[in-house]
């Protein structure tokens, strides 16, 4: 199923998004989808409805360095084991939201397209073998980037934690394996990276694990699996767009906040 969260204008809801391209529509469901999804019988044409971020996490768990190509670019060394950060819940937005560029803080932004993986259990020290138990589904990702204040702060949290620094969505996809899919970022139309998710160094279930051993992850947590090589700057006016297999197309413009 193809999840999404939306608005009407008199409300937001989820729902499951069907239907062909073009002629896609939204089924509302009632409440969370994290049980059983339950319709309220109410439909509207995806068209007419706004795609809202697909999860408003607690937390966004990422991680660096996780394509070997991605560190090279940066001339980074790859982590002997998985290197974590968060981005808070305030950096989250959706599909077709823009992005600030905080162009009085920062002289270098850049795109970082990624697969996200959404928590849809409460659960700690999750084994390898019982992460597709806790594993809601996946979503497209934009872990943006003040380049030039990463360098400088050496640690992440101001270069990665703007506000609109990261752009989920446009749904979450519950039905996937994604042991092998193809990741396109494009600016303006041209491609930018592409990768695949067979290249990550650690995969989605150590991750999930690793990260499980670190902290409790609750229903709606984003976990950031990693960028591949290519990533690059963006200037005000920009259009990025991030395509995962199997999922679709975040596509968001690129704003002055100031």
């Amino acid at each position: 199923m193809r999840i999404a969260r939306f608005s009407t204008g008199e409300g937001v809801a989820f729902g499951v998004v069907e239907g062909g391209p073009g002629e896609e529509f939204v089924s509302t469901v009632a409440g969370h989808p994290f049980n059983q999804v339950q319709f309220t019988g109410e439909r509207y044409p995806l068209a007419e409805v706004r795609l809202l971020s697909p999860m408003l996490p607690s937390k966004v768990i990422a991680i660096g360095r996780n394509y070997a190509a991605h560190a090279e670019e940066l001339g980074n060394d790859v982590p002997e084991e998985p290197l974590i950060f968060l981005k808070p819940s305030t950096s989250v937005i959706g599909h077709g939201e823009p992005i600030a560029y905080p162009t009085s803080l920062s002289d270098r932004v850049d795109f970082e397209g990624e697969l996200a993986v959404v928590i849809g259990r409460l659960c700690r020290e999750v084994p390898v073998e019982r992460v597709k138990d806790v594993v809601f589904g996946y979503t497209c990702a934009n872990d943006v980037t003040a380049r030039d204040l990463q360098k400088k702060d050496v640690q992440f949290t101001r270069a990665k934690g703007f506000d609109t620094f990261c752009p989920l969505g446009p749904w979450i996809q519950t039905d996937l394996d994604p042991s092998d899919l193809a990741l396109t970022t494009t600016v303006n139309g041209e491609v930018r990276q592409s990768g695949r998710t067979s290249q990550l160094i650690n995969d989605i279930p150590a991750l999930v694990a690793y990260v499980s051993a670190v902290m409790t992850l609750i229903p709606g947590d984003v976990i950031l699996t990693g960028t591949p090589a290519g990533v690059g700057p963006l200037q005000v006016g920009d259009e990025v767009g991030v395509t995962v297999e199997g999922i679709g197309t975040l596509t968001n413009k690129v704003v002055s906040r100031d």
